[in-house]
């Protein structure tokens, strides 16, 4: 099948599955892509896309961002998309079902979604033999975090865990301590919080590193509602820590007239076109608190190749989808790589 008769048809598919429940929705897609993946044919991929970060080479700076693959079931026919790295999770030690349903809401009016879903994953021993089974030969990245029933005061034992679980096939890890979905998790953003999480992961991985013969780098990934001395102390935090890079931002609680558009949905993160200006600016801040080598993912709010362009503009060094690709499938992929410059040596 060429590209084009399968972009047609996710084309075609795309306003039947828009018309079912989100989360009903989201399965099927991702069960179809699956069934076509040996079928599809990624968009073509000049060399001169390729970026190395932290070691690790990417064959161009889009990936696909956390929360779209869980479980990482689906890691072989998202990869056959295309995308030069795929997050999964986020994922917890133990097996949880995360909020209760409906828990996935569509703003197609804004170009946005609200969820909830409260890290609904079956757990790090199960995405552990997917991960080793999978065939995809992109950059792995695995999101980790805390049980919702683990105290915050034990959070790190949580984080640990995980990492020893997923060392061997994660080819990097995304600390999730941003999430507005599960209870006070946003509160491990604080100096002395996130401290006390990294200390012992940067332990851990000293020990996984001899063991496995491989350093796998940590990100830390954000929230793009911080105000300015909570910013500044996080960026004060990470640079202490030593950690090997960040990924902005995480979804938003929203400003009082987004909210008041969403108020008979209940509670949850924004993602979506609505996220795009303040996302990019935090791209900005990070890249001056920073300095010039420190890695930056951007994710939030890149709906087109434009919303693309500005964050690496903004200083990002690679680019995750999620809300984007939920609204516009493969083809928001073909035009972002389409209108990539290339990386300069």
């Amino acid at each position: 099948m060429s590209t084009s008769a399968a972009e047609f048809l996710a084309r075609a598919a795309l306003p039947v599955l828009q018309r079912l429940p989100p989360e009903t929705a989201h399965g099927l897609g991702l069960r179809g892509l699956r069934a076509m993946r040996r079928l599809w044919r990624a968009p073509p991929i000049h060399a001169n896309l390729a970026t190395r970060l932290c070691g690790l080479p990417f064959a161009h700076p889009l990936g696909l961002a956390a929360g779209f693959d869980k479980n990482g079931e689906y890691l072989d026919a998202l990869g056959a998309l295309g995308f030069s790295h795929i997050e999964v999770g986020t994922v917890t030690p133990r097996p949880q079902s995360g909020n209760p349903r409906p828990r996935l809401f569509r703003l197609p009016h804004i170009d946005a979604l609200l969820n909830r879903m409260g890290f609904n994953n079956k757990g790090a021993d199960y995405v552990a033999a997917r991960l080793r089974r999978s065939s995809y030969r992109g950059i792995r990245g695995v999101s980790i975090g805390k049980n919702a029933d683990t105290p915050l005061e034990r959070a790190a034992d949580d984080y640990v865990e995980c990492l020893r679980k997923l060392y061997a096939v994660a080819d990097y890890f995304a600390i999730n301590v941003s999430s507005p979905n599960t209870r006070r998790l946003r509160e491990l953003q604080a100096p002395d919080a996130l401290a006390d999480i990294l200390q012992p992961l940067q332990r851990e991985r000293e020990t996984l590193e001899r063991t496995h013969g491989k350093r796998v780098p940590l990100f830390v990934k954000i929230s793009p509602d911080l105000d300015g001395e909570g910013f500044r102390d996080l960026c004060a935090t990470m640079r202490q820590q030593r950690v090997d890079g960040v990924i902005a931002t995480n979804t938003t609680l929203g400003s009082q007239t987004l909210r008041a558009m969403a108020r008979d949905l209940g509670s949850g993160g924004f993602s979506g076109a609505p996220l795009a200006p303040g996302a990019t600016g935090i791209v900005l801040e990070l890249r001056r608190e920073m300095g010039d080598e420190f890695p930056i993912i951007a994710t939030g709010g890149i709906m087109d190749s434009e919303n693309a362009l500005a964050r690496l503009r903004a200083g990002a060094n690679l680019l995750q989808v999620y809300t984007g690709f939920v609204y516009r499938g493969p083809a928001l992929i073909t035009e972002i790589l389409a209108a990539l410059p290339p990386v300069a040596d």
